[in-house]
């Protein structure tokens, strides 16, 4: 057989390989758009509170990244978005796609959707490898591009290298109360006795339960669901994607990590507890559980940079759901659940948050801090009635406010109303239903 003959056996082996692995790539993209549309075919739609921003950041000319945890609903509200543009879509979730080159993918993309395609929504892209670099070559090319991803430090750092001052970010999170009642089609007047009732039993479903779309929207089974995605998110998102070679002390510290929310987490206890090495491998695992949107810490307020670093935080979770059904805790922890769902309210509505603690121990949950100043001290505190506790709550509250300078100060409770003078200083008290629906 002469070389010419060999050559173009080669060549006709290789552009045979490379029209099955183009077929089969546009094969997936299709399947993928299909089944996107088709989840979302016929669904109801609950208007999310950040669409008006969303709407405003999806007319940019810049990368558009919206990131938050699993199932929170960003590939929908991306959707909506886009269903009246021609766009292009790739789920990376897809493990084949993982190893096909970006250029095979741009290229099925326009098979599909031929010439006139310039919008290409990447969901979940931080499993792709290289991602950055592909979406950096698609922004210089001129695309007009949309990104959704679960890992916010991967996300953040890599953007942030590699496309700065040419994207902008947005943190999605599960459904606030508000949107809750929506879609549970909940009309009641909360002014009148019975409309008052109808929200506080609510209140404590939707703590029970979840603020995930497709456990308020589809009616799923919380328990089931929010097991499994807590599975998924741990098993795939993290042990997975971090090579963690001690796979269940992972999972328990995971799950202690869960059942200490609203408490301040000590590294070294848990170092001893599980029999770790060192302390840097437990600050990683939380780091992990961070990065994936299952907890969020707050670091204690001071004017000392030293001292915020050197200072436990407090963690939380980023949905009750997790708190109840999946570290089994019961309803009668209800003033550390509230602690926490206040803690997730502030985040949604994007508040610099802190703790704060002086060497008395006594303590403020959530500091809220605009520039330099300190704007808000609260406190959550379900039983107001006692009055050993309700002396302790305010006299924390005080002595913060006097030493931040800060004469807002709220205690947010379950049922009691009112305005109180306390050493002189006016306290304001909401319950955590009215402020879950103030705005």
């Amino acid at each position: 057989m002469a070389a010419g003959d060999i050559d173009w056996i080669i060549l006709r082996t290789f552009y045979k390989k490379f029209a099955l692995i183009n077929n089969m790539v546009r094969k997936i993209l299709i399947d993928q758009r299909e089944e996107l549309e088709e989840r979302i075919k016929g669904k109801k739609i609950v208007e999310r509170e950040c669409l008006k921003i969303f709407k405003e950041y999806a007319k940019s000319s810049l990368v558009k990244v919206t990131m938050g945890v699993r199932r929170c609903g960003k590939s929908f509200l991306t959707y909506l978005l886009l269903k009246d543009k021609v766009f292009g879509y790739v789920n990376f979730d897809e493990d084949i796609l993982l190893k096909v080159k970006s250029n095979q993918i741009i290229s099925a993309l326009h098979e599909i959707y031929g010439g006139n395609m310039n919008v290409i929504f990447l969901d979940e892209v931080q499993n792709y490898d290289g991602w950055e670099l592909f979406i950096n070559k698609l922004n210089r090319s001129g695309y007009d591009v949309f990104v959704t991803g679960s890992n916010a430090k991967l996300l953040s750092k890599e953007l942030a290298t590699h496309l700065t001052g040419r994207h902008i970010s947005l943190e999605l999170f599960p459904f606030s109360f508000r949107e809750y009642l929506i879609g549970n089609k909940i009309k009641t007047n909360p002014e009148t006795s019975k409309g008052k009732g109808i929200i506080k039993n609510e209140l404590k479903n939707y703590i029970v339960g979840s603020g995930f779309p497709e456990v308020i929207v589809e009616n799923e089974n919380p328990r089931i669901y929010l097991r499994e995605l807590y599975r998924h998110i741990v098993e795939k998102d993290i042990i997975l994607r971090y090579n963690i070679r001690y796979k269940e002390t992972f999972k328990e510290i995971a799950l202690t990590v869960m059942s200490n929310f609203s408490n301040l987490i000590s590294f070294n206890k848990l170092k001893k507890q599980f029999s770790l090495g060192s302390e840097h491998t437990v600050k990683n695992y939380i780091s992990y559980l961070e990065e994936a949107y299952l907890v969020f810490t707050l670091k204690k307020f001071s004017y000392k940079p030293r001292e915020i670093e050197q200072a436990p935080k407090k963690i939380y979770s980023i949905d009750t759901g997790f708190i109840v059904n999946v570290a089994h805790i019961s309803m009668e922890n209800l003033g550390r659940l509230m602690e926490n769902l206040v803690a997730i309210e502030l985040k949604r509505r994007g508040k610099e948050i802190y703790y704060w603690k002086d060497y008395q121990q006594r303590e403020v949950d959530f500091v809220i801090k605009d520039g330099l100043k300190v704007k808000e001290l609260i406190q959550v505190c379900y039983d107001i009635e006692d009055v050993s506790t309700k002396n302790r709550e305010l006299k924390a509250l005080i002595k913060a406010g006097k030493e931040l300078k800060c004469k807002n100060l709220k205690v947010i409770t379950w049922d009691y109303e009112g305005r109180e003078e306390f050493k002189n200083k006016r306290i304001e008290f909401i319950p955590l239903w009215r402020w879950l629906l103030s705005l």
